[in-house]
Formats: C-alpha cells, structure tokens, sequence
C-alpha cells in the first residue's frame, strides 16, 4: 500500500513516498524515515471528530449511545505530527491520549451516500486525540480547549492509501506497555458511515479529517512518558509528552479544575456516586 509522508527536508515542507526505510522526495532526494522530520501527513481545513463509536468504550463509561453519532472540532492549530511534543500545560494534570484511525478526504464531498463515500476518501492515518481534561467544565460542552489546545491533535507518521478498514488492531502504547487494545470492528458507525453523515451538512474539502473513535482506557499521561499508537497497515505514530513553558494565566478566563466530571471523564468513568469505585487520585 502506497505511503505518503510530509516532512521537513532543507527548511521546507516537502511531500514523499515511503521505499523501505527511506522517503523519496519529487526530486529523488532521499532521507532515512528515522532521521526526518515528520509534519502531519496532510493539511486540513478542519478536523472533526466522533465522540463515542467503540463499543469498548461506551462499557467502559456504562452508558447507552444515541441513535446517531455526535461530533466536536479540533481547530487545526492543535495539529501535530509523528516525534512531536505534546504539551501539558503547567498546572494542568488530566490529559489523556485516545489512539485512533483518521479518514482523509480526497474529493469535495457534500450530500453523498454511505455506499458511496469510499470514493471521497484519499487515505486514512493513525491520530492520537489527546484531551486536556482540567478544562472539561467549561465552553458549554463544546470541548474546545479540551480538544482543541495546541499540539492535541497528532497524526501520521504517512498517509496510507488502498487501505480496508475492516478487522484491524488498534493500539496504544506508553513507555513501551499496551494501554489500549481495540479493533475496528468493534466501532458501531463505519469510516463511510462517518463521511456520509457529516458531509450532509458541511462540505468535507480535500485533506480534511475525520477522527473515527477510540476504544477503551484512555488515561492520564504525564511529562516524559512517550505514548505510541499502533494501526494494523498504517504504521506506529509516536509522541512524547512536556510540560508547557508557562502556567495558565490566572488573571482571565476559566481556570483548571478537579470536579467529579473532570475525574470521572480522565479516569474511565469511575464516578463515586454511581457506587462502583472511587476515582484513583
């Protein structure tokens, strides 16, 4: 299967295919994959993303899903790619990583059917939709700055096109032990499912990306762990996570918080008043 990556190679932004070990620019310059430079794979104008669609998950969480699948944005200046550092802020604790598959567009798509949204599809890559917990009280459920702060949003390390996404592994990884273990089998709504439904009312341009859901057990992280996320045929993204260079301001807007919602989301719904455990502090 074809792969495609974007790095920085001589200063610039530049496009490649994967052969072996190496990634072959237009111009036939050639540079290990290990010593790149990765920028994400694509440039979107959005990122969209399901909120619940594996089934290990809503168990996890004890609740039922809703008829349709529901959605947030992640704005594009949370993108991040493959060897990126993502940022805890200083004064935050409650960021979690959520391994996923993420479709690319590859045609303007806009009122089209699931059996045909194949067809819109450029690729898919592997994401890791990190969320910044502390802030899970406010933006009236929006999840903005839980989603949508900087660097949150990694993808790659390739584009990879030709890809099934049936029956695949979906794995999660950090310092080297396997944190998450889901397949896409087990997600309720499709990729072409997905495309379908959001592109009845906003128009998916191409390069766009659509983040399918995680499966169960996305937990907090801290600064110095490396989180890896593993998709059968798509390759290992990898991240390490840092502590921001400055504190949150204290002088404007809502500020970090440890309420029963921010537990409970951060450490896989264990809510103290439904009696099953208390959160693990």
């Amino acid at each position: 299967m074809p792969e495609y990556r974007r790095i920085l190679l001589d200063g610039a932004a530049v496009e490649t295919v994967r052969d072996g070990d190496d990634l072959v620019a237009g111009d036939g310059r050639r540079v290990r994959a290990e010593d790149a430079l990765h920028l994400p794979p694509v440039v979107p104008s959005k990122v969209i993303a399901v909120h619940l669609n594996h089934r290990s998950r809503v168990d996890e969480f004890r609740i039922g899903l809703p008829d349709t699948p529901t959605y947030f944005h992640k704005p594009t200046s949370a993108l991040n790619g493959h060897g990126g550092a993502v940022v805890r802020p200083e004064g935050c604790k409650w960021l979690n990583y959520e391994g996923e598959v993420a479709i690319v567009i590859g045609r303007t798509a806009r009122n089209i059917a699931p059996a045909d949204a194949g067809e819109y599809i450029a690729g898919y890559t592997v994401a890791n939709d990190f969320g910044l917990h502390d802030f899970r009280d406010t933006d009236a459920g929006s999840m903005l700055r839980v989603k949508g702060s900087d660097t949150l949003c990694p993808l790659g390390p390739g584009l990879v096109t030709d890809w099934d996404f049936h029956g695949k592994r979906l794995r999660t990884y950090v310092n080297g032990e396997v944190v998450q273990d889901g397949s896409t089998d087990e997600m309720t709504w499709d990729m072409h499912y997905l495309v379908a439904d959001i592109a009845r009312t906003i128009t998916l341009h191409p390069g766009d990306v659509l983040l399918s859901g995680t499966p169960a057990n996305s937990r907090p992280v801290r600064p110095g762990d490396v989180v890896e996320v593993e998709v059968e045929g798509l390759g290992r993204l990898t991240n390490h996570v840092v502590t921001g260079p400055t504190a949150i301001r204290s002088d404007v807007g809502a500020q970090p918080t440890e309420s029963e919602e921010v537990l409970s989301t951060a450490l896989g719904g264990d809510w103290e008043f439904r009696g099953i455990r208390p959160p693990k502090r």
